[in-house]
Parts: structure tokens; C-alpha cells; sequence
């Protein structure tokens, strides 16, 4: 039996001026079913919304609900629908600024936009490069924040804080301008999700990669199959000698030359010694092309092929990296970035140029960075990949799906695979290689691979400026090369005054982040440790440390907190 609609359900109308008689209706319901298009669909949600309006409409007079509310409810057949009702001063126009990443004029702008409570769209220059020629053309420059109402040009922070500290004026200003709707054609348009710009001359790779001709043939002709090699077998994999002939049956060259030409495919990483023993040798050594390697399934920057452009220069990838992440921070992140909202990112047009960005980093030379630039960029890379896994994989309760989440999201940089785990504790952290208390981490690597790129100098600070995406870990935070020893220690002030020390002056107790322990052989012995501390602190805390430690008075005990492994969402 097929139960009527409820009575208060919308029906649907036949379009204005058609009449339905009840015996069309029944011929139409006996008939076989039309093909049903996309255009029919769209003409039934029209219908839907007008009926539904209707119907709410004629319950909204009939229930005398009071005019001056914003939001009306109703109840039909259990079903609890909410009703926003337009007022006549609600502004129709959009609001949009240019804005770069790490810009302080820009944060105070976004943050002024989120107090009130206004709707804005935010067109970053850093991220969205092509359209700093736009902001040049309507304004005469490219200096930013440059706020826009529809299409009409307002300033910057100087022209918002005049208007704001007008009083009444600044909420009638706001009324004037967005009181029309926007007119697509004159305003800024908005961020489009999918659409890339062709990257300008210096900005990214130069092309396909010269070696690329040599490499099509090869993985059209080599014997690639699994091997005997040291009582091990070996897969996916050619021998130096049948490459050399290859190439010498290719080229017509001499065998000498075809040894070159290897060195240089293995320099650039498009392949690799299995064992990593040497670059490139003739005869019975064995070699895998980048695509076969055993760790590249695990690689979340790799998609079923590998980037097989010219490698771009890697001091402009880190600061590629630098500016979209920062942007992803401030425009989907609280003011103080302890709270991140990954279900955003996710959806941004941002996060889809950083996946493609991160293509960039599979075959780059990672040796062409200074000291500094090579710290920035790790620890960016760190924090980026966090939220990348966060979104990808997430990350479950428990010792074992922890210790998978640091061990086994992995991305492929100049060559070579790198987890979280690898990042902190072999380039980081200077390849410590002593026991490790911390107990979601293993050791690095079988033999260290990357040794050219790791740090000599330990800086503790590095641990302040690891974010792993919990609430007990410091806030996410991304560094330049120039600023990032003075953006760690700013990052563990931020992280001391946050909760990450508390003193209990009368019971002579200290407590302290867990991280300090974990990592304990990378600070100084306790005593040592408190001074060192009393650095990032307060002057409140500062002074009972001074106190604690100077009075005589006996040991001062240290009690590390529980660790919070709740995502900082």
C-alpha cells in the first residue's frame, strides 16, 4: 500500500500558465517513463524550492509567528526545518581583499572581517600569482591589504581603521557600499577551485628534463625483473651492463660515454642503486628506476608516476612552501593557530596547488640549500606533511596507529623517501642514533643515506617548531630561512607561556611538557635545564624558577605532564 504525503509536504506545481487535468495526469503516470536529463533535474529542485517557500510562506502567516525574529522553526512529520528570513538590510555585495602570506596589515584586516562577522573573499598574491597584475591595475600598486566593495576600490588598513574609529559612520559606510549586489563582471573575482595558471619565466622547472630522452628508451628496453643478489632477491631492477648496452646500441657512442650517461640518470635520481652502494657502474650492479623502488607506495606525494620535469631550483620550492602553507595557516586556523580546521583545507584551492607543489619535491637537489634554508625547510615540510596525513589518513587511538602515522606516511624528496619519524630524528636532530624514550619512534633508517644533509649543530629548539597536529604539541607555525632562529625561539616562548611549564612553588614541583622527556638527551641535565628554560618564560615564572632553584632549600622535582594526543581540530 503506498502512503499518501503528508499533508503539510510541498507538492510539485506545473510551470505558470500549463494546466494538468486529472485524466492527463493519470495517461502520464500509465505511460512509460522520459528519459530523465540533467536539465529535468534542475527544473525539479527549482520547483522544489519554490513549493517549499510557498508552503513555509502560508505556515509562517498561519501561525502568527512574531516578524521580528531572524530564525523561524517548524515541525512537519517530525522533520525540524529552519527558516532565516532576509532582512532588509542584509548586504547583498561581496567584500574582497589582496593579501601575501606572513603580512601583518593582512592578519589584522582578516581578523577585523572575522570579529564582525563578515563574509569575505581573500585573493592571495603569494599563492595566486598572476593576479598581483590585477591588484597593480586597479589600485596603481602592489602594496597590500587592498580592501574592494563590489567593485569600488576602499584602501587599505589605514582607510578600515579610519572608518572604524568613526563610530555609527563605519556601520553606515558598510551599508552603503554592499547595499547593491555585486557585479561579477566589474568586481575582483573570487578564487576558482581548479584552475591553474601557466607559471611565468623563473617560476618554476624549465620543462622537460634534457635526460628525459635517454629514459623513455630505457624503460622501454631494459629486462626489468626481480634478481639474486646476496642470497637476497632483489625486485624490479636491470643491471649497470645492460644499460650500457642499451645506450651504446642507441646512441652509437662508446661504452665510456653510455657510463656518463648513467652517472648523471643516477645523479638526478631517476635511478638508484639497490643497495645504495654506489651511483652508477657498469657490469653486474643492479639499479631500479625511481617508480620501482619498495618505498614508493608509501609516498603521498607520488601519483602512479613521477615527476619527470626539469627539477625546479630548491631554494624557490622552500619558499613556494613557506608562502602557501602560511596562507592555508592564517586562512584556515584561529587567530593564535591552535585550532586548525583540516576539513577546509582539504577542500581549498590552496591545498590543491600545495599537493601539486610537493610533485616538485621528488627529484630535487636538496644540497643546493644553506644551512638555514635547509633547517626552514624541513621543519615547513614537517608541519605541512602533518596536516597532509591528518587529512589523508588521519590518525587512531593507540600505540600502534601512532607509530604508523610517524613511520609510514612517507613523502619522496630528492630521491629518497622521508616520514615524519626520519625528518625530527636523522636531519633534525643530527641523526641521533642513542635510544630513544620516546615510544612511538623507531630509529631512522638502515645505514644513514642522508648523511650530506644532516644538521651538525643540535638545536633543541627545533622540538618547539614541530607541530604533530595535538593539542599538547606546539602550535603549527612555518619559518623563513632568514628569521628561523629567532622564529624558534619565538615559537618556544609561545610554547612555555601556553602550558608547556607550571610551578608549584610551595611543593617545590616543576612540571613539564612530555616532549622534554622523550627528547631529554637533546636538552641539558635537569638544574642545567630549568635555567635554560627560564629563558622562554614569563617573568612571573621567571622569578619562581630563580626562586626555586636559588633558595637552598633543597632539590626542586620535576613531573611531566600527560601528553594530549587529541587533534588540535
Amino acid at each position: 500500500k503506498t502512503l499518501p504525503p503528508h499533508p503539510h509536504l510541498p507538492k510539485l506545481e506545473p510551470p505558470r500558465g500549463t494546466r494538468v487535468s486529472s485524466e492527463e495526469s493519470t495517461h502520464q503516470s500509465s505511460s512509460p517513463p522520459e528519459k530523465f536529463t540533467l536539465v529535468d533535474m534542475m527544473k525539479l529542485i527549482r520547483q522544489s524550492g519554490n513549493a517549499i517557500s510557498k508552503r513555509l510562506s502560508l505556515l509562517h502567516k498561519n501561525d502568527g509567528v512574531s516578524e521580528t525574529t531572524d530564525v523561524t522553526e517548524f515541525e512537519i512529520s517530525g522533520v525540524k526545518v529552519l527558516v532565516k528570513l532576509k532582512s532588509e538590510e542584509e548586504l547583498r555585495g561581496r567584500i574582497t581583499f589582496f593579501s601575501r602570506s606572513n603580512c601583518r596589515d593582512s592578519t589584522a584586516v582578516r581578523s577585523f572581517f572575522r570579529e564582525r562577522g563578515f563574509d569575505f573573499s581573500e585573493i592571495n598574491i603569494d599563492v595566486y600569482t598572476h593576479r598581483e597584475r590585477e591588484l597593480v591595475e586597479r589600485t596603481g600598486s602592489s602594496q597590500v591589504p587592498q580592501i574592494f566593495f563590489n567593485e569600488k576600490h576602499f584602501g587599505g588598513l589605514m582607510a578600515l581603521n579610519s572608518l572604524r574609529n568613526s563610530g555609527g559612520e563605519f556601520d553606515r559606510r558598510i551599508k552603503e557600499l554592499l547595499a547593491e549586489k555585486c557585479c561579477d563582471d566589474a568586481a575582483p573575482a573570487p578564487v576558482m577551485y581548479g584552475f591553474d595558471e601557466e607559471e611565468e619565466e623563473g617560476e618554476g622547472g624549465g620543462g622537460v628534463d634534457e635526460m628525459m630522452r635517454f629514459v623513455r628508451v630505457l624503460r622501454q628496453k631494459l629486462p626489468i625483473k626481480d634478481r639474486l643478489m646476496k642470497m637476497k632477491i632483489v625486485k624490479n631492477c636491470f643491471s649497470g651492463g645492460e644499460m650500457v648496452e642499451i645506450l651504446i646500441h642507441h646512441l652509437d657512442c662508446g661504452r665510456k660515454q653510455a657510463v656518463e650517461i648513467g652517472k648523471k640518470l643516477a645523479k638526478k635520481h631517476f635511478i638508484h642503486h639497490v643497495l645504495g652502494e654506489n651511483d652508477f657502474e657498469d657490469g653486474d650492479h643492479y639499479y631500479r628506476f625511481l617508480e620501482h623502488e619498495p618505498f614508493i607506495s608509501n609516498c603521498y606525494n607520488f601519483r602512479g608516476s613521477t615527476n619527470d620535469m626539469e627539477p625546479p631550483d630548491a631554494v624557490m620550492v622552500g619558499q613556494k612552501l613557506f608562502k602557501i602553507m602560511t596562507a592555508i595557516l592564517e586562512s584556515y586556523s584561529s587567530d593564535d593557530h591552535s585550532r586548525v580546521d583540516y576539513l577546509r583545507i582539504s577542500q581549498s584551492e590552496e591545498f590543491r596547488r600545495y599537493l601539486n607543489l610537493v610533485q616538485d619535491l621528488q627529484r630535487m637537489n636538496l644540497l643546493e640549500f644553506s644551512t638555514d634554508e635547509k633547517l626552514a625547510f624541513f621543519l615547513n615540510l614537517y608541519n605541512a606533511m602533518v596536516i597532509h596525513a591528518l587529512i589523508r589518513i588521519g590518525r587512531s587511538d593507540g600505540m600502534i596507529a601512532r607509530r604508523s602515522f610517524f613511520t609510514e606516511f612517507q613523502y619522496v624528496v630528492g630521491g629518497y623517501a622521508y616520514s615524519l619519524k626520519s625528518i625530527r630524528n636523522n636531519i633534525l636532530r643530527g641523526g641521533q642514533s642513542h635510544r630513544q624514550l620516546y615510544p612511538f619512534i623507531k630509529p631512522f633508517m638502515r645505514g644513514n643515506t642522508h648523511h650530506e644533509l644532516v644538521l651538525q649543530k643540535l638545536n633543541p629548539l627545533v622540538h618547539f617548531g614541530l607541530c604533530d597536529g595535538t593539542i599538547s604539541s606546539p602550535v603549527v607555525m612555518f619559518f623563513t630561512p632568514q628569521g628561523v632562529e629567532s622564529e624558534l625561539k619565538r615559537s618556544a616562548r609561545e610554547f612555555f607561556q601556553n602550558g608547556g611549564i607550571e610551578v608549584i612553588l610551595e611543593k617545590r614541583v616543576v612540571h613539564l611538557s612530555r616532549i622534554i622527556k622523550w627528547y631529554k638527551e637533546d636538552f641539558s641535565e635537569e638544574k642545567k635545564l630549568l635555567k635554560w628554560i627560564m629563558s622562554y618564560v614569563d617573568a612571573n615564572k621567571a622569578g619562581l624558577l630563580t626562586h626555586l632553584l636559588g633558595d637552598g632549600r633543597g632539590s626542586v622535582n620535576i613531573v611531566y605532564q600527560d601528553y594530549d594526543w587529541s587533534i588540535n581540530s
